[in-house]
């Protein structure tokens, strides 16, 4: 987040916004940025990515199931934009600590001891081990002590669009995310590579609610697409990872997609409509 960071106080807040006294480095200054600059972030994110797989992905025709919800999608909307403050708070926590250097972030290819294969390599190890972290913090908000207080609000919506994605409590959205936070912790991580991934989990997490069920044949049960995720706000106890499979098989939580064998919401309305 400091390129981030660094590339704001460059080009507009140190000639514009701050006095022209106050330090770039000094820590109140980089708090203040950093809660902006991520809630401005995530708030472009959240609304770009879900308007353009809103109206070019998802297929309206969900619209007419009867477990979609009276003025759902603005529902979903005013949920996230309520809640996406309160989760920038601890995010802007950890991102400061990466910016005064606590993290194993590093600037330059050279600085990895294998070169350009560690930052591929790094990338395969952040997308599993967030998927990991995410099952299983997933899993436990599932957990009678915790589901009602904070995970059923994103429960609500059973048939969900790309809004709903980020239409969680503010203590949900913060743990769902804690793994990717964590990462650069305790692995070398590529800064440019980390800021790359943060933009693809927030979009991956908008196309897991698009309805959109197409995945290659030979990854229907590796990749955890919308297919699964639908079955999960559907059927309650499954189908909890991310980004794959494979911990929900290990887990003995994974189940097949209804629409990958005819009984989905596409084809309960297709019936209806025969009807």
């Amino acid at each position: 987040m400091d390129l981030v960071l660094e590339a704001a106080d460059r080009h507009l807040l140190t000639p514009y916004v701050y006095p022209a006294g106050w330090p770039e480095e000094e820590p109140c200054r980089q708090l203040l940025s950093l809660f902006v600059i991520t809630n401005l972030g995530a708030l472009a994110l959240y609304l770009l990515f879900g308007t353009l797989s809103y109206y070019f992905i998802f297929d309206h025709e969900l619209k007419k199931h009867p477990q979609f919800l009276e003025n759902q999608v603005s529902r979903e909307i005013t949920y996230a934009l309520r809640s996406l403050p309160w989760i920038s708070v601890p995010t802007v926590a950890l991102f400061f600590a990466e910016v005064r250097g606590y993290s194993k972030l590093y600037d330059n290819i050279e600085d990895s001891p294998y070169g350009w294969s560690g930052v591929f390599l790094s990338m395969l190890s952040f997308l599993f081990f967030t998927d990991m972290g995410i099952y299983w913090i997933h899993r436990g908000l599932h957990h009678k002590l915790f589901y009602k207080r904070f995970h059923k609000p994103h429960h609500l919506w059973k048939i969900a669009t790309p809004f709903a994605s980020h239409a969680f409590h503010p203590v949900d959205g913060f743990m769902q995310s804690l793994p990717y936070h964590v990462y650069p912790f305790l692995f070398p991580l590529h800064k440019v590579t980390y800021l790359g991934l943060y933009i693809f989990v927030n979009v991956w997490t908008i196309s897991i609610h698009d309805g959109d069920y197409r995945v290659p044949r030979l990854l229907r049960h590796v990749i955890n697409g919308s297919a699964h995720h639908t079955d999960h706000h559907l059927y309650f106890d499954y189908n909890y990872g991310q980004y794959f499979t494979l911990w929900d098989k290990i887990g003995g939580s994974y189940k097949s997609p209804t629409s990958f064998e005819g009984k989905g919401p596409h084809d309960y309305l297709r019936k209806l409509r025969e009807k």
